[in-house]
């Protein structure tokens, strides 16, 4: 999964001269976390919601005709910036994404062309892409059903046969997911992984008393999406 075809395309920038309070303004109308900030083609920093509201913030609390004077007509994003921001490359996989996001806590990434003679900004990365590649990889808008197996040990045709089990049941299934089980004590097996089933099936009580059948441990049954659906 690259960057390029799941990034923000072509995302509102701003430049470091442009007033902190018309960043503010473009972030609330746009629905947006953060800006690029771009000078002359090259990206020079990140205005964040976050940064904007401190700013905002301050001036409320202190009341003071000169601050908010200031806030409004002198402030600029190049004073509350993030300068030289992480940056990833439209090449890049979203998992290296999720790497970055979790080992410096940053959760809007520019996306720069370094190709090009100056590496322009083509897309912005945050975690609204990720929220909704889990919810597509989970079948929340389709609203699957699915369940969750008790941590096993993974090998060779274990999810297959996981999910010919549920098959067999009368189920349509549209994904399979070994999950590492950060509470498992050490001395566990590095192999050993919860299994998220989604599928579609008119009674999902089949597919548990299947797979309870065939000697998998059920942990978690998602009953709640798949009775939406029926309401539908």
């Amino acid at each position: 999964m690259l960057v390029r075809n799941w990034m923000q395309k072509n995302p509102i920038t701003v430049t470091s001269g442009t007033l902190v309070s018309e960043a503010k303004r473009i972030l609330a109308e746009k629905n947006l976390h953060a800006l690029p900030v771009v000078d002359n083609g090259r990206l020079r920093g990140l205005v964040t919601r976050a940064s904007c509201l401190r700013a905002s913030d301050h001036v409320a609390r202190t009341q003071d005709p000169n601050e908010f004077d200031y806030f409004v007509n002198r402030l600029r994003v190049r004073d509350v910036m993030v300068r030289n921001p992480v940056t990833v490359s439209p090449d890049d996989t979203i998992e290296h994404c999720l790497l970055i996001g979790q080992e410096l806590g940053h959760a809007q990434l520019p996306v720069v062309d370094e190709e090009e003679v100056v590496g322009r900004v083509v897309g912005v990365i945050s975690a609204n892409e990720v929220f909704k590649l889990s919810a597509q990889f989970l079948g929340a808008f389709e609203r699957w059903a699915g369940v969750t197996l008790a941590p096993i040990e993974i090998g060779h045709g274990t999810l297959g046969r996981i999910t010919a089990v549920a098959e067999q049941a009368g189920a349509v299934v549209y994904a399979v997911y070994p999950i590492a089980d950060i509470c498992l004590t050490q001395g566990n097996s590095d192999r050993e992984k919860r299994v998220v089933l989604r599928f579609q099936h008119d009674d999902m009580v089949q597919v548990v008393l299947a797979l309870r059948s065939a000697g998998y441990r059920v942990s978690e049954e998602s009953q709640e999406v798949q009775s939406k659906k029926r309401k539908k």
